[in-house]
């Protein structure tokens, strides 16, 4: 059973989406042993000794206040389907972290959003540097 399926299904952690089951939207990110993976490219039984945060989790880190709060102010969001995604892969490599332009692109660069058309993504993750 693949992570994303086992954290939905068996879980209930539901703010872990699967868009492409193929790990190119990014839909599914969450964190293993603090890094940002694809969850539909894992398989379940290997995380036995691994810690992993999903964005519910996340959302209880004294940091994700300022995120959504970014996320908000700068539009950063519209059917929300990639945000999960977007939002561990940015408390992972960017939060607080003095990042470069091309930096934060290359964060971005493993998620896609049909939405937004990344302008306001790209303002919240330069506004939570």
């Amino acid at each position: 059973m693949l992570l994303s399926d086992f954290l939905r299904q068996e879980c209930g952690l539901t703010g872990t989406h699967v868009g492409c089951e193929q790990g190119v939207c990014g839909a599914c990110t969450v964190l293993v042993n603090g890094e940002a993976v694809r969850s539909c490219l894992m398989l379940a039984v290997s995380m036995t000794d691994a810690e992993i945060t999903t964005i519910e989790g996340l959302a209880r880190h004294p940091d994700f206040p300022a995120v959504y709060q970014a996320f908000t102010q700068n539009h950063a969001l519209q059917c929300g389907f990639c945000t999960p995604g977007i939002v561990v892969s940015a408390m992972a490599e960017v939060l607080g972290r003095k990042k470069k332009e091309e930096e934060i692109v290359d964060v971005l660069s493993g998620h896609l959003c049909r939405c937004t058309g990344y302008h306001g993504i790209m303002s919240a993750l330069r506004e939570i540097t």
